[in-house]
């Protein structure tokens, strides 16, 4: 069964049950990979690395409004927008940790011969390819950042 199929089943199943906050945000992300799929001249079916990433996307637009809301003292909209952020985090594949970003960071570095923070662009466009949807891509700056700002 592919993402889409198990998004769609997802989606009838949170209808019948009534759960609002899963209803909600399956189906933004049904309209968002709808949108993917007719974007351009031909309608074409999306990959589940495509709709991993779209998934990202609609998590990352989540926690920034979460941000906002709390910002502004709207905590009922956090708590909404928390319950969709937990339903989308639920599709996605299970987040690197600090430690481990750090340690491919590492790698990445070396196998590039990147040597100053110039070199940034270089490291995080191998990390980036093989992180994404697997890590904030503000994390991953942020330590090759300092990975190369402090090269030991």
């Amino acid at each position: 069964m592919s993402l889409k199929e198990r998004i769609e089943r997802d989606l009838k199943e949170a209808m019948k049950q009534g759960d609002a906050a899963r209803k909600r945000a399956l189906r933004t992300l049904m309209t968002a990979i709808s949108r993917a799929e007719r974007a351009g001249s031909t309608l074409r079916e999306l990959s589940d690395e495509e709709i991993i990433a779209i998934i990202a996307k609609e998590a990352k637009q989540r926690e920034e409004s979460i941000e906002a809301y709390e910002k502004g003292g709207r905590q009922d909209l956090v708590a909404e927008e928390r319950a969709e952020l937990e339903v989308l985090r639920s599709y996605l594949p299970r987040q690197l940790t600090r430690e481990e970003i750090e340690a491919r960071a590492r790698e990445v570095i070396a196998q590039v011969g990147a040597r100053s923070p110039k070199d940034m662009g270089k490291v995080m466009k191998v990390l980036m390819a093989e992180m994404r949807g697997r890590a904030d891509g503000r994390v991953v700056n942020q330590i090759v950042r300092e990975l190369l700002a402090n090269p030991r």
